[in-house]
């Protein structure tokens, strides 16, 4: 029983090492010849509804409606907002860069729980860390992004900041409230209004002028059908299944991981950037967030003294 628990563990691990870090150029690859929030939001709408559909036949009870509520409001600003944003994003920046760009998502946990959880101020190594991120950022996306932030480009890579903050705050905040018992079915919740909502956000802003099926690459709707199975209902699901049996420090290191795989990617398949920037960047940013996994949640000394 234990080999086929690691096993698993490991099967899921793979999972979300490498087909969530796939998803950034499978997204770029969609939104080449389809509407970027229609992109995320049919995505998103199909998995949930079809994933919500298969647990309600296998007679899991529907979610209270106190619960649905919450699961809708988190689904919408992460899976929905958060995720169509960046994809939005990426019709103007590379799928490797706006994958480095949310590494920042750590950071932003850290400040945000420590504000709305009441975490514990961060330990000295939390704070290195913090600031090794911020200038990996700063490296990152260079002076020539900050001078032009009017240009698409710098738009861009601010949009996919933003969509960090809607991802943590998100994130965060379901620790709040509360939410349907069963994992899998607060994820179906959470996809299909998620979906939903960023579905109507994109025809609200004419996604659906002039948009024909006709025009679809085959390139294109098999990056969308590859988010379907493999990054919603592979990826997601074993994120899911890990989140109950795995170690939290185990899972957040998928987070210094997928952008590895997403640069790599992007470079072998797309033929997109890489240089020295991106690579230093990439560098101090995935140093900061291992260290953010590694001393993350260790209260700085005093800081139980203060909370009494």
């Amino acid at each position: 029983m234990k080999s086929q628990l690691t096993m698993k563990t490991l099967f899921a691990f793979a999972a979300v090492y490498f087909i969530w870090g796939s998803t950034y150029l499978a997204i770029a690859w969609a939104v080449d010849t389809i509407p970027p929030f229609l992109t995320i939001g049919t995505r998103f709408f199909v998995a949930g509804t079809v994933l919500y559909g298969f647990l309600r036949l296998k007679g899991f009870p529907a979610p209270s409606r106190t619960h649905a509520k919450n699961a809708s409001i988190i689904g919408t600003l992460t899976l929905g907002i958060a995720t169509g944003l960046v994809a939005w994003a990426e019709q103007y920046i590379d799928s490797g860069f706006a994958a480095l760009i949310i590494t920042v998502v750590p950071l932003w946990l850290v400040l945000l729980d420590w504000k709305m959880l009441k975490g514990g101020a961060p330990s000295k190594q939390v704070i290195i860390g913090l600031v090794l991120g911020f200038i990996g950022i700063a490296v990152l996306v260079g002076p020539d992004v900050i001078s032009g932030a009017t240009s698409s480009n710098g738009l861009a890579v601010i949009l996919v900041i933003v969509a960090t903050m809607f991802w943590s705050f998100g994130s965060l905040r379901s620790k709040m409230v509360e939410m349907p018992t069963n994992l899998f079915m607060s994820s179906a919740v959470q996809m299909a209004v998620g979906g939903a909502v960023v579905s109507l956000l994109g025809i609200a802003l004419g996604e659906l002028n002039g948009f024909e099926l006709s025009g679809v690459t085959e390139l294109s709707a098999w990056s969308w059908a590859y988010l379907v199975v493999f990054g919603s209902f592979g990826a997601f699901t074993a994120y899911v299944w890990l989140l109950a049996h795995a170690p939290p420090k185990q899972l957040a290191s998928y987070a210094f991981v997928n952008p590895v795989v997403a640069i790599f990617l992007g470079w072998w398949l797309a033929d997109e950037l890489i240089n020295a920037r991106i690579l230093t960047a990439a560098a101090i940013m995935v140093t900061a967030v291992a260290m953010l996994v590694v001393y993350g949640g260790k209260p700085s000394p005093g800081a139980e003294k203060a909370e009494e």
